[in-house]
C-alpha cells in the first residue's frame, strides 16, 4: 500500500514554509523560502504578493522531493497564514493591484481615528467583537479603496478581488484567472471587522460603515473542508483547511476544550483561550475571534490577546544594534548577568497591542544607569515577552472566568529555555512545549487531513500531541509583583508619544 501525507503550506510574515507530516504527526520534510520586508515610508510596511506566490511554487515541489513522495500521494493540504494581510488583485489578469499591505502597518490611524469619532463606530465591535484598529484589514481596504485610482469603480464591478493570504494562495493554485476559487474561512474573515461574529457571514452594515464593495469579498467557508482541487504547484492535490497562523496553532495543539490555551512566539506573540461554541466580548482588550470551524459543525470561539512585538524585538536587537550576531546569542548573553539590573524595554515599535490598543504608544527603554550591559539589555528584551505575555493573561482570566491552568506554547523563541522559564515564572503555571513545535503548519495539516478522513477525529489528534519540556514556576511572589509593578509603570512611559499633526 502506498503511503500517504499531509503537506501544509504555512505563508508567514517574514517566510513560506512548506511541511510535509505522516499519519502520526511527524515531521517527514520542510522547504522554506523568506521573502522581502518593504518598509516604503515610516509606519508602512508591505509584501510583494507576487513573491510570496512564486515562493510557493519553488519550495513545494522541493518538500516533495526531500519527502520522496510525489503529488499523488498527498492526501490534502492545508493553509495556514499571516491574518490581516490585505491583498487586491485584478481577476482577469492575477495582478495585484498594489504591494501588500501587512498586518503591522500603521499607515490607517488617522483614518481609524475619523471612524472611531463616527456616531456608529459603536457597531463594529458589537457586530464581529474586534475594536477599530489599524491591525485589521477593513481599514486598510477602505485606505487602498479611496488612495489608488480608480479602484473603488473597479472593485465595485466586481473585476478586483480582496483576500487574506490564504485567499490570494487558493485562488492562484486552484487556476488563478482560469477559474480559480475565490473564498476565505471563518477564522480569516473574522479578522477583517467586516463579518458578523454570530451569523459568520459578510455584515451589510459593517460593509456601509467602511464602504467595502460585497463584489469583492471572498465566500466564507468552514476553517476545516475541501475547497477545491490544485491545479498548479500540486496538481490534483485537494485544497482541503484554511486557518488563520494563530487559530491553526490552537488547532496543532490540540485546545480542543474550553479553557485550553496556547501562545506562539514568533514575530509577535499571540495567545489563544478557547470559550467553546459562545463567543465572549471582551471589556479588557482582548479580541473575540473564531477558533476554527469543521464543516458543518458549530464553531469554536476564542479569545486572543495579540502582542505585536515578541521575536522582533531580539531581531532589532540582532540586526539594528548589532549586539549579538545570531537569535540564539541572546540567551547566552542574558544568562552572564542575575537580573535585569532595573532596565524595562517596552518594545512599542508600532504602538501596543492587546490589552492597551494605544497606536499613539512607542518604544522605551527605562531604568538606564551606568551599571547596566548588554547583558542586562539582552535580559530585558527576554522579559518584555513574558511581561507582555502576563499582561494578556490577566485580562484573559477576567474576560473569560477561567483561571489558565497551564499555557502550551510553540514557535521560534520556545527553543529559548531561559524565556519559557521566565514565562512559567511571571504566570505563575506550568509552561508545557509540544514534540512538534512547528505546531502552525501541524494545525494546518490536522485540518486538512481531519476534512479527508486521513485522520478520523479530534481524538485521533490529541492522541499524536506529546510534550518535549516543561518549565514549572520558581519565583517568589513578592519580587513577581514587584517586577509586575514595575513593567506598568514602564508601559506608561511609552504612551502620547505620537501626536496628530496640527493643520
Amino acid at each position: 500500500m502506498v503511503e500517504r501525507y499531509v503537506m501544509s503550506i504555512d505563508q508567514g510574515t517574514t517566510s513560506t514554509r512548506c511541511i510535509v507530516f505522516d499519519h502520526a504527526g511527524r515531521l517527514v520534510s520542510v522547504a522554506q523560502r523568506e521573502h522581502r520586508q518593504l518598509f516604503p515610508r515610516p509606519g508602512w510596511v508591505e509584501h510583494d504578493a507576487v513573491e510570496i506566490w512564486r515562493n510557493l511554487q519553488r519550495i513545494a515541489p522541493q518538500a516533495l522531493a526531500q519527502a520522496g513522495v510525489g503529488p499523488e500521494q498527498i492526501a490534502a493540504v492545508g493553509i495556514a497564514n499571516q491574518r490581516e494581510t490585505t491583498v487586491m488583485w485584478d481577476r482577469h489578469t492575477g495582478v495585484p493591484v498594489a504591494p501588500a499591505i501587512v498586518w503591522q502597518d500603521t499607515r490607517t490611524d488617522t483614518l481609524v481615528d475619523e471612524l472611531a469619532r463616527r456616531p456608529d463606530a459603536h457597531v463594529v465591535k458589537q457586530r464581529c467583537g474586534l475594536p477599530l484598529a489599524t491591525y485589521f484589514s477593513a481599514p486598510t481596504i477602505c485606505w487602498m479603496l479611496t488612495h489608488i485610482p480608480g479602484l473603488r469603480e473597479r472593485a465595485e464591478r466586481g473585476d478586483v478581488l480582496f483576500g487574506t493570504m490564504e485567499s490570494w494562495l487558493i485562488w492562484n493554485l486552484t487556476g488563478g484567472p482560469d477559474g480559480g476559487v475565490h473564498v476565505t474561512d471563518v477564522t480569516n474573515a473574522s479578522r477583517t471587522l467586516l463579518m458578523n461574529i454570530h451569523t459568520l457571514e459578510w455584515d451589510d452594515t459593517l460593509l456601509e460603515f467602511f464602504g467595502v464593495p460585497r463584489a469583492m469579498l471572498p465566500r466564507i467557508r468552514p476553517s476545516v473542508q475541501t475547497y477545491g482541487v490544485a491545479r498548479r504547484v500540486v496538481p490534483g492535490v485537494r485544497i482541503a483547511a484554511a486557518l488563520g497562523d494563530q487559530q491553526a496553532a490552537l488547532f496543532g495543539q490540540t485546545c480542543f476544550s474550553r479553557g485550553e490555551a496556547k501562545c506562539t512566539y514568533g514575530t509577535g506573540g499571540f495567545l489563544l483561550l478557547n470559550t467553546g461554541t459562545e463567543p465572549i466580548g471582551s471589556t479588557h482588550g482582548l479580541l473575540t475571534t473564531v477558533g476554527y470551524k469543521v464543516d458543518d459543525e458549530p464553531a469554536v470561539y476564542a479569545l486572543e490577546g495579540s502582542i505585536a512585538i515578541t521575536g522582533a524585538l531580539v531581531q532589532w536587537f540582532r540586526d539594528r544594534l548589532g549586539l549579538i550576531n545570531s537569535a540564539p546569542e541572546i540567551e547566552t548573553l542574558a544568562r552572564t548577568v542575575e537580573d535585569n539590573g532595573g532596565c524595562y524595554i517596552v518594545p512599542a515599535f508600532s504602538g501596543l497591542f492587546a490589552p492597551h490598543w494605544r497606536s499613539d504608544a512607542r518604544g522605551v527603554i527605562v531604568g538606564l544607569t551606568s551599571y547596566i550591559t548588554k547583558g542586562h539589555l539582552a535580559r530585558a528584551v527576554l522579559e518584555a515577552t513574558g511581561w507582555q505575555t502576563r499582561e494578556v493573561v490577566d485580562a484573559m482570566n477576567a474576560d473569560s472566568g477561567l483561571t489558565l491552568k497551564t499555557l502550551k506554547v510553540d514557535g521560534g523563541m520556545t527553543a529559548d529555555n531561559l524565556l519559557m522559564q521566565f514565562i512559567a515564572d511571571v504566570l505563575n503555571v506550568p509552561v508545557v512545549r509540544p514534540m512538534v513545535a512547528e505546531t502552525v503548519s501541524l494545525g494546518a495539516a490536522y485540518a486538512a487531513g481531519l476534512a479527508v478522513g486521513y485522520w478520523p477525529d479530534l481524538e485521533g489528534l490529541r492522541r499524536n500531541w506529546h510534550r518535549a519540556g516543561q518549565w514549572l514556576p520558581d519565583m517568589d511572589a513578592g519580587r513577581r509583583e514587584q517586577e509586575y509593578d514595575n513593567w506598568k509603570r514602564a508601559v506608561e512611559r511609552t504612551l502620547d508619544w505620537i501626536r496628530p499633526a496640527k493643520d
